[in-house]
């Protein structure tokens, strides 16, 4: 069977990709990336005929992608799998694939190229290196880049593009961090100070807040396959997503952007209250499904929340302990948008796998639960059912050897031997880079960990 590529193509694009200029370089061109922003991109695209917005896909880490969509010329399927017929769309708008490995300097030349105006990011929570709300300066990769190198850590190659620009820049992270944009600002500073040179560009720089949601399930040989019949030929890059997309952006930009909102995006002068309840319902729901899932032997999410205890947990969590926590952005009913998150979820198409969502588990508790845990404690409330999702992540550190965690070695050491309820919170409460202080000195949060974690263990 014929790859696609741009004389295979099953359908004529509605924009010649043929025709895009580069103007965003996106890091971090994993499935996420494709299935997402890379589509909304396409999208605005097609309603307003601007070519100027062809992306430059950055991977920090393996040639996978670049070596998938070569060959492709760019183009790769989103196969999306919802209650009814699945349905495909070619996305031609990635124009080309650079690899931090192979040519740090050429991802630092594609950013500071005055063609570019936009930079977007899905690194991640780990790929900020980040130590608490700065910098992580002790960080040997990040020492190696401030020593002069050819930068291989994101913010080294973000703070590299900006002291070569003359036209400031914006920074869009599209990762799942509290108010990312300022939090990225704070790092490209932390990283410039450290320099003790700070770029005439980079005051006008801007790095607004952005809030995506869209789940992207890992691609399997069938969908590769499905895809070939759908398309009529092959598609090594092939990503699947569930029919869902959101968006939402604050409208800070420091030069010309995409017309993101005639592809479906929400521009807005505040993301934090679409972004607390994206985080606290959906995402920490997920982590706790994925957590008590994988600790009944669910291989998926989807099998995981048809469980009906742990379906009713969590709606629980939702209704009992993150709703009361939240303000709730105009447009958005909260408990419209947990019985969607339910829904989405159980979609039987979307095999997320509960060891996926699980991974990084140290980076995602701080943002997605201890909030949370924070806020119902300071309202004298007993915070039940999202203890229980802290507990179900203490046990599954216990209980799964290998770990896919940046701090795996640390939680390994400190579960090593232990077995015991009480011994087991208390050694991943003293974890200082996860909980802080008045989380470890709560007596109520302790007595709610240690009670879940011996039913857990039993």
């Amino acid at each position: 069977m014929n790859r696609l590529s741009l004389t295979n193509l099953p359908v004529a694009p509605a924009v010649d990709p043929r025709a895009l200029s580069v103007g965003i370089v996106h890091l971090g061109i994993g499935a996420f990336h494709r299935a997402h922003q890379a589509v909304v991109t396409e999208r605005a695209a097609v309603e307003t005929g601007d070519t100027r917005w062809g992306i430059a896909g950055v991977s920090q880490r393996s040639t996978t992608v670049r070596d998938q969509l070569a060959p492709q010329d760019g183009l790769y399927s989103v196969l999306e799998r919802g209650l009814g017929e699945p349905s495909i769309q070619v996305i031609g708008s990635v124009r080309e694939v650079l690899t931090v490995p192979e040519d740090p300097e050429a991802v630092v030349a594609r950013m500071a190229d005055p063609a570019v105006s936009v930079v977007t990011l899905t690194v991640t929570e780990k790929g900020y290196r980040a130590a608490g709300d700065g910098l992580n300066l002790a960080d040997p990769e990040i020492q190696a880049d401030l020593t002069g190198r050819p930068p291989r850590t994101v913010v080294g190659q973000l703070a590299a593009a900006i002291a070569r620009r003359d036209e400031p820049l914006t920074i869009l992270s599209c990762d799942n961090l509290v108010s990312n944009g300022p939090f990225l600002r704070q790092l490209v500073t932390d990283y410039f100070d450290a320099l003790g040179k700070l770029p005439p560009a980079f005051e006008a720089t801007r790095f607004p807040a952005g809030m995506v949601d869209r789940i992207v399930p890992a691609t399997t040989d069938a969908d590769r396959d499905e895809a070939a019949r759908m398309l009529g030929v092959r598609d090594e890059a092939v990503v699947v997503a569930e029919p869902f997309l959101q968006w939402v952006i604050e409208d800070d930009f420091a030069g010309a952007r995409p017309a993101w909102e005639r592809g479906g995006a929400v521009l807005t002068a505040d993301v934090a209250p679409w972004e607390q309840a994206k985080l606290r319902m959906l995402n920490a729901t997920h982590s706790m499904l994925a957590y008590l899932g994988a600790l009944r032997g669910y291989e998926t999410i989807a099998e995981a929340v048809r469980d009906d205890e742990l379906g009713a947990l969590a709606r629980q969590l939702m209704t009992d302990d993150v709703v009361p926590t939240l303000t709730p952005p105009d447009g958005l009913d909260l408990t419209a948008y947990g019985a969607s998150v339910l829904e989405r979820f159980e979609n039987p198409a979307l095999k997320h796998r509960t060891r996926q969502v699980a991974m990084d588990g140290s980076v995602k508790l701080p943002v997605r639960m201890l909030g949370t845990v924070r806020d119902r404690l300071a309202a004298g409330a007993e915070p039940r059912i999202i203890s229980l999702a802290v507990a179900a992540w203490m046990v599954y550190v216990s209980k799964t050897p290998d770990i896919d965690d940046p701090q795996a070695d640390r939680l390994q050491a400190a579960v090593a031997g232990v077995s015991e309820p009480a011994k087991l919170v208390d050694a991943l409460l003293a974890v200082d880079s996860i909980f802080t202080p008045d989380l470890r000195d709560s007596a109520a949060f302790r007595d709610l960990l240690i009670d879940h974690a011996a039913a857990l263990l039993a």
